[in-house]
């Protein structure tokens, strides 16, 4: 594969991290082969202040810049008064490109530029909402943490970034180059897009009362265990019934619904990192037998563990 350029649209009001954090990626992989060259750009070539009050100077004029092989435009607060020429310039430039990524809300840029409509896309979390609403061609999943379609691929807030990065460095390099530059950068694991924004003990709400929170994080540590409604009534103190109606009251979902994910969680981290058997899985994380664990992974993934961890 010959050298790729790689173009970084900045702006005012971007977020850093959605500049740097892909971009240490691909400088990453030129540490094991060189074939990218990475170019800041933005509006007029001037310098930009970030979200957060940084100085950015860019290497080049977009409009002068040669065209890229892979156009990342990161996001941040600089998204909700957009330069127009930045949008046009998208629009213009985006579908004679190879391929684009967009990190956060710089999704919206894209969308706004035409480039997201007929496609599946995704942005951070707050914001899954807005994007559908704003652009209703666009059909946004708000679940996974990146969103490859086609040519086109977008991600949720600031570290995601990272992880769709390593995807596409994986695409041109392979899985080793991927995996040592998540090692470099101190990732505790390379996620896959399908992964969900939140895991099971961010989305749902912490329970207000202790026993109930200790309820939470004994299931989270021990997904093998006794986690009935009656096995966990017991450890809050209160009757099934008791216990049923003020977990599902204070956390948001039913205690079984509840479990469930946290053992889908523990299997599907377990999978991604490798080393353990499906069998070994299943009974690690409270399924008793792999079939058990596969129903459960097609029901809510629509693939079986063995696909899951060929995937990741």
């Amino acid at each position: 594969m010959p050298g790729q350029r790689v173009l970084i649209a900045i702006f005012d009001g971007v977020q850093s991290l959605d500049v740097t954090g892909p971009l240490e990626v691909f400088a990453g992989a030129n540490r094991a082969d060189l074939r990218y060259h990475i170019r800041i750009g933005s509006i007029d070539g001037l310098a930009v202040r970030t979200s957060s009050g940084l100085r950015l100077t860019p290497d080049e004029d977009l409009e002068q810049a040669a065209p890229p092989d892979l156009l990342i435009v990161p996001g941040g607060a600089g998204t909700r008064t957009n330069d127009p020429r930045l949008v046009e310039w998208l629009r213009r430039t985006g579908p004679g490109v190879a391929r684009i990524m967009s990190v956060c809300t710089g999704a919206f840029l894209l969308a706004e530029a035409g480039l997201l409509d007929g496609r599946r896309a995704t942005t951070h979390w707050d914001h899954c909402s807005s994007l559908a609403r704003r652009f209703p061609a666009v059909t946004v999943d708000p679940e996974p943490i990146f969103v490859r379609d086609g040519a086109v691929s977008t991600s949720a807030g600031v570290t995601a970034g990272i992880d769709l990065a390593l995807a596409l460095v994986e695409d041109d390099l392979g899985r080793d180059v991927a995996l040592t530059i998540a090692r470099h950068l101190v990732m505790f694991l390379r996620r896959p897009g399908g992964q969900r924004q939140f895991s099971v003990q961010l989305a749902a709400q912490v329970a207000a009362r202790d026993p109930l929170r200790e309820v939470q994080r004994y299931a989270a540590e021990h997904p093998a265990a006794d986690l009935s409604v009656p096995a966990l009534a017991r450890r809050a103190n209160l009757s099934p019934r008791q216990f049923s109606r003020a977990f599902a009251a204070e956390v948001g979902t039913p205690p079984g619904r509840y479990v469930d994910g946290v053992r889908l969680e523990a299997a599907r981290r377990l999978l991604e990192e490798g080393g353990s058997g499906v069998e070994e899985i299943a009974r690690a994380c409270g399924y008793g037998t792999p079939e058990a664990m596969r129903r459960a992974f097609v029901r809510e993934l629509g693939v079986g563990p063995a696909d899951y961890r060929e995937r990741f």
